[in-house]
């Protein structure tokens, strides 16, 4: 089907970029990549990188692949990309195609034999430090190595050298052959290939010479046929080296970069490095803790993948870096789940009550009903015609022997207190209203047992939760605050190792039944889901109210 330009708005500055590239007939169609290194998790940041790829793909008709970038054997595994692949297809993209930089290793040595042929690179075995002090200084220009002189025969030869595997480590180097007084660092000869004697997670031995970032990067958009190679703003000077390689590699169509803001969000540590340290010293449980920023930390908390890309797109696109409030991640994460999850009943800080005028072995199902137009939302979507949620009922047990939260009784309540209190009424949530005619204490004055009767009064300005302490389940609460909030100082300065926090509490026997990872509204307590390696324990998702100020 042919794509209808007139019908489609573009909504950001690079949108517009390819949609004037479609106009003109400069390409035919849209081809795009998200191209993570394997060497951690996707973050939160990825997402909206990933977020935009393949929806700007999508929304011009064209495809988006996932390429792992898998040109540094000692960082990367394939642990990494089988994960990074689950965070995408979670997040509800599915990848055009599936590709790895190491597939055009090949490829890529034939280009560097190429440059080589045509004077543009040369093998240089200066020192790392001698090569750094040829480069120069943002104020003076770099010095031309001797080795640049060699001739092609040479080169070509000290090029197979390296390959053959008895060069060590760092022993040799190919640089391009471009211009040691440019202004731009990036262009001064840069390396592009370097000796690396490390096994590769899907090459093994073959290769013992690996290409730079730099010079891969353009060379694999070429070869995917991508039209737009979008990335974040630290490339932007890199960007004449990306287009001298592809101008002296390419031939036929070439990419094209297009460089655009990364996100930052307050209170968020967003580098793979600094995750790696959190778990490296024992800060967090792994590249999945619920505190961490990673894609498989933020579902094991228990965040909705549609909340992220939600997320993602009202942050939207800039040329400019700038911070978003970690508080506009929560409003979005807080929307998805008030319209999505089920509500539960649970007591963090409970204290028995005993209803004394019901037998012993009093026993009853009471039905909680969510739905509808004047009830809390359930997670079937709203129906447009209809204004509301559809009516849905689930039963939980009372008996005379209950739990209710501590906070929800006071012997002597402050002016204005509408719960339980010594002689007043209140309702039991979903049920009967109840009258309070005593309680017990301890030693230190504390509550310890709270005496009802049930009254068949109708009207109670209080209404408190409860938990049948017959069939009650024991679970633990976990909360969570930033494991690394915003400040000066090293990040182990900053680090916040009560980031979190274990409670226990009861809860209606349903939570038992709920599966890993489905967010839930505790009442009056916040949305929670249950942890994938402590199933006992739930993740506090997020809190209930808002703290965001657009």
């Amino acid at each position: 089907m042919k794509l209808d330009l007139d019908k489609i708005t573009p909504s950001n500055f690079i949108e517009d970029i390819i949609w004037n590239d479609l106009r003109s007939g400069k390409v035919k169609s849209v081809t795009m990549r998200f191209p993570p290194e394997p060497n951690g998790r996707l973050h939160i940041g990825h997402a909206k990188a990933a977020c935009f790829n393949f929806s700007t793909a999508a929304k011009f008709g064209g495809k988006c692949n996932l390429r792992f970038d898998d040109t540094n054997p000692v960082k990367e595994d394939a642990d990494f990309c089988e994960q990074i692949e689950q965070d995408i297809r979670w997040l509800g993209f599915d990848p055009a195609g599936i590709y790895y930089a190491s597939e055009y290793f090949g490829y890529m040595r034939d280009c560097a034999v190429r440059l080589i042929k045509a004077g543009l690179a040369y093998v240089d075995d200066s020192t790392p430090e001698e090569i750094r002090q040829m480069r120069g200084t943002l104020t003076t220009a770099g010095t031309v190595s001797p080795a640049r002189a060699r001739s092609v025969k040479e080169n070509l030869a000290l090029f197979e050298k390296m390959q053959g595997g008895s060069v060590p480590d760092g022993g040799m180097v190919l640089r391009a052959a471009i211009d040691m007084a440019s202004p731009n660092m990036n262009m001064r000869d840069p390396v592009i290939y370097r000796v690396l004697h490390a096994p590769h997670h899907r090459t093994g031995d073959k290769w013992c010479i690996y290409p730079m970032y730099d010079f891969a990067h353009p060379l694999e958009d070429a070869v995917e046929g991508i039209t737009h190679s979008c990335c974040s703003l630290e490339f932007e000077d890199h960007r004449p080296l990306y287009d001298w390689v592809v101008d002296n590699c390419v031939d036929g169509q070439k990419p094209r970069q297009i460089e655009f803001a990364r996100l930052n969000i307050t209170d968020t540590v967003m580098s793979k490095r600094y995750h790696k340290q959190l778990v490296d010293l024992g800060v967090v449980d792994g590249w999945d803790d619920p505190r961490m920023p990673t894609l498989s930390g933020l579902r094991r908390r228990g965040v909705p993948a549609h909340a992220i890309v939600a997320f993602c797109n009202e942050v939207g696109l800039a040329k400019a870096v700038g911070t978003v409030d970690a508080a506009q991640l929560y409003d979005c994460i807080r929307d998805e789940l008030n319209a999505t999850a089920k509500r539960y009943m649970v007591v963090p800080d409970p204290v028995e009550l005993d209803i004394v005028n019901l037998p012993d072995d009093h026993s009853e199902e009471i039905e909680i009903t969510e739905g509808g137009e004047y009830t809390v939302p359930h997670p079937t979507p709203i129906d447009p015609e209809k204004k509301s949620t559809p009516v849905v009922t689930r039963k939980v047990k009372l008996t005379p022997r209950l739990y209710i939260n501590r906070e929800d009784f006071m012997p002597e309540p402050p002016k204005g207190y509408h719960r339980l209190v010594p002689g007043g009424i209140a309702r039991l949530k979903n049920s009967f209203i109840v009258r309070c005619v005593g309680f017990d204490t301890d030693g230190s004055g504390k509550v310890t047992k709270i005496r009802c009767e049930k009254t068949d009064e109708i009207k109670a300005k209080g209404v408190i939760q409860w938990v049948d302490r017959d069939s009650a389940a024991d679970i633990k609460i976990r909360c969570f605050s930033p494991v690394v909030p915003d400040g000066e100082g090293d990040i182990e300065q900053r680090i916040d190792r009560n980031s979190l926090t274990v409670s226990t509490a009861k809860a209606e026997a349903g939570v038992n039944d709920l599966p890993i990872g489905e967010g839930v509204q505790f009442f009056r307590i916040g949305y929670f889901a249950r942890d994938s390696k402590d199933t006992s324990a739930f993740n506090r998702v997020v809190e209930l109210k808002s703290s965001y100020k657009a």
